[in-house]
């Protein structure tokens, strides 16, 4: 067991520097680099140029003016030995400081979303396995289908649209305008609450459509196996035998899933968190790619194969204790 976790660390480590090293690449790829699209941003806007001095600071401090492994060897020793993960140009913030300030909300958002898609998947996949072909595997069936086909994005502006339209609700963003700079308090915690389930419901539709399929067709399955008929003749109950034999073994897809969950916990749906105007980490990775802030879009990139990583391992953990047929070696 210990060899096994342990030589599976040395794998992750040795794939998180393949990946830090051809994240940074990747974002250097584009013409120029953000110090040009600066200068040319502030003389579009008739701010003149910008002084030559700070321009050579800038290329000293994070060596701009040298190769891209420089680059990559301050940027990426900074944050081994220092934590320092680099300064944002285009926020002129310390990028961990962008980062923490958008991680916590991110992790509620995406664990709540997380959290009813398994408590909704879970049940419906049993009965409607367990009670193939019913009216109510019908109606499940069918709004799986449709909650698979709906992109998030267009969902949330659907929703937005009929909520304003005909409710009369405000909708977009988590909080209310007189608590989005409010310290925490008990007042701005209901508020958070109110606005929370608008963004929950739209992140987590897909996923619960796909997993609802998913454990009907695994469970199905396995209620066909001869183990099943075994443990029946046996005098089983069926309760019992259904949840302690092939729910078990049906349940390792959603195990398997921690492995793209965690990340996808950071990234919050890019585009849905555009959308419905949400303080998550996703739009300000966006905006960093957009706009060639290297130090900013490295960083969430690194956080989300570290979690990619992390997640991977976890979900081979989980489902070796699961399922006994899942061997370390």
């Amino acid at each position: 067991m210990w060899s096994y976790i342990a030589r599976r660390l040395v794998y992750s480590f040795l794939t998180l520097v393949a990946v830090s090293v051809v994240s940074f690449i990747i974002i250097q790829l584009p013409p120029g680099d953000f110090l040009t699209s600066l200068m040319s941003k502030y003389a579009e806007q008739g701010g003149g140029e910008i002084d030559q001095g700070v321009l050579e600071s800038l290329q000293l401090r994070y060596g701009l003016d040298q190769p891209w492994y420089v680059q990559y060897w301050l940027w990426i020793s900074g944050i081994v030995f220092h934590g320092d993960f680099g300064q944002s140009f285009a926020w002129n913030k310390p990028v961990s400081e962008l980062m923490w300030d958008r991680m916590g909300l991110t992790l509620l958002l995406s664990l709540v979303a997380l959290i009813v898609t398994w408590l909704v998947a879970l049940p419906i996949g049993i009965y409607s396995a367990v009670r193939r072909y019913s009216a109510l595997d019908y109606v499940v069936t069918f709004l799986g289908f449709i909650g698979l086909a709906i992109p998030s994005f267009l969902l949330s502006l659907a929703l937005m649209y009929v909520l304003s339209r005909y409710a009369g609700m405000s909708v977009g963003g988590l909080f209310s305008a007189s608590y989005i700079n409010a310290p925490w308090s008990w007042g701005k915690v209901l508020d958070l609450a109110a606005h929370l389930w608008l963004p929950v419901l739209v992140l987590s539709t897909s996923g619960t459509a796909a997993l609802i399929r998913v454990m009907r067709a695994n469970l199905i399955d396995e209620l066909h196996k001869p183990y099943v008929q075994t443990a029946r003749a046996n005098g089983l109950g069926e309760m019992e035998l259904l949840f302690k034999y092939p729910v078990r073994v049906a349940l390792n897809p959603f195990v398997s899933t921690i492995g793209w969950v965690l990340p996808h916990l950071f990234s919050g749906a890019v585009i849905v968190s555009v959308v419905l105007s949400l303080p998550t980490a996703g739009p300000v990775l966006l905006s960093a790619l957009l706009s060639q802030d290297m130090y900013l879009a490295g960083s969430f990139i690194m956080v989300l194969s570290v979690l990619t990583v992390i997640g991977t391992l976890i979900s081979d953990l989980l489902l070796a204790w699961l399922d006994p047929r899942v061997r370390y070696q």
